[in-house]
C-alpha cells in the first residue's frame, strides 16, 4: 500500500482553549483519575490519562465498551507518542511524518507501560498526532496525550456538541467546550509495520 502523501482531509478547526481555571480543573480532574469530554476530529471523544488503568477502567465503564478492543490514544506531538511505543529507528519516524498531524490512527508496538485495557488483546497500540486544532492544544496545554474514544454509550451515536456530553454523562466527566472538526467519518486506522487499513 502507498503511503499517504496528501494533508488530512477536512476542515482544520482553529486552536481554542478552554479559559485557564477550566484547564487547572481539567488538570486535577486527569490527576485524580477522572475522565474529560472534548472535541476531536469527528465528534466530541472521551479521554483520560494513558497511564492511569483506574481512569481507563472509568472511560470503559462509561462506554460499556468491552476491555479486549482496545483503545485510541491522541497527541499533539511524537513526543507525547513515544512513552507509550517502543523505540522505533530514525527511518521509522521519519515514516510517520508522513502521516502525522492527520487523520490517520497508526498501530505501533507498545510499550512494555501500556496497560492491556488499553492495547486490549493486541500487542500494538492505536495512536494519533492529531490534526485537530482544539484537540492538539489541549493536549499541549495538559502536557500529556489523552486516550480518545467517541463520546457514546457502545454501539449508539457518537455525540456531537458539549451540551449533548453533559446531558448523557452529567458530572461523571468533566465536559470542555469545543468545536468538532469537519471530518464526517473516524480516523483511518493503518497498521504501520504491515500497511494495512483495518479502518
Amino acid at each position: 500500500m502507498s503511503r499517504p502523501l496528501t494533508p488530512p482531509h477536512g476542515r482544520r478547526a482553529l486552536p481554542r482553549l478552554p479559559a485557564a481555571a477550566l484547564l487547572r480543573r481539567a488538570r486535577a480532574v486527569l490527576q485524580q483519575g477522572g475522565v474529560l469530554a472534548y472535541s476531536t476530529e469527528s465528534c466530541f471523544g472521551l479521554g483520560c490519562d494513558p497511564f492511569n488503568v483506574a481512569a481507563i477502567r472509568r472511560v470503559l465503564a462509561l462506554k460499556a465498551r468491552p476491555n479486549h478492543k482496545g483503545l485510541i490514544v491522541i497527541a499533539a506531538s511524537l513526543a507525547q507518542v513515544r512513552p507509550l511505543i517502543r523505540p522505533l529507528s530514525a527511518a521509522e519516524e521519519a515514516e510517520l511524518a508522513r502521516y502525522w498531524p492527520g487523520p490517520y490512527t497508526l498501530l505501533l508496538p507498545a510499550s512494555p507501560r501500556v496497560s492491556p485495557l488499553l492495547r486490549g488483546r493486541h500487542d500494538k497500540i492505536a495512536v494519533r498526532v492529531t490534526a485537530h486544532g482544539e484537540a492538539a492544544a489541549l493536549c499541549r496545554a495538559l502536557g500529556t496525550a489523552l486516550v480518545s474514544t467517541s463520546a457514546n454509550r457502545a454501539g449508539q451515536t457518537s455525540l456531537k456538541t458539549a451540551q449533548a456530553c453533559r446531558r448523557a454523562f452529567g458530572t461523571a466527566v468533566l465536559t470542555l467546550p469545543g468545536r468538532i472538526g469537519g471530518s464526517r467519518r473516524p480516523s483511518t486506522i493503518i497498521d504501520f509495520e504491515t500497511g494495512r487499513v483495518l479502518r
